[in-house]
């Protein structure tokens, strides 16, 4: 279920890292974890972090695993991605969580730039589409 759309004022998005501190630059399914943040009155708040438990690949772009991160975060109500990198899988993606992709390293400053482009971000959500956030 979409939070935005429910009128809570509530987005939670899901950050792709290693360290807890960065975004990985590989692809969006390869993170160790993922760091759960809700967007509440403005400011993103740091709910969870859990293990990509997902499904190894077996082939590039695997549906799969694509399929399988998709479980692993709608289970937690995610709504948006964030990382560096999506791989080919952001298709298949891209019909159940928005990927948005950022092009800064650090977790809080890309956090900061989702804000600014909050209006995008929604637009993207509602259109099923990615967004490239420079």
């Amino acid at each position: 279920m979409n939070l935005l759309m429910k009128g809570e004022g509530i987005m939670r998005v899901a950050c792709a890292t290693d360290d807890g501190i960065h975004f990985i630059s590989r692809h969006f399914g390869d993170a160790k974890y993922y760091l759960i943040y809700d967007l509440v009155d403005g400011e993103y708040v740091l709910s969870n972090k859990i293990s990509n438990t997902s499904e190894e690949e077996k082939q590039h772009a695997d549906p799969v695993k694509a399929k399988s991160i998709v479980s692993l975060l709608r289970e937690q109500d995610v709504e948006v991605g964030v990382a560096r990198v999506f791989g080919p899988n952001m298709v298949r993606i891209k019909k159940m969580i928005t990927p948005v992709i950022v092009s800064v390293d650090d977790i809080g400053v890309g956090l900061e730039k989702l804000k600014e482009y909050n209006s995008e971000v929604e637009k993207a959500m509602l259109a099923k589409e990615h967004l490239v956030i420079k």
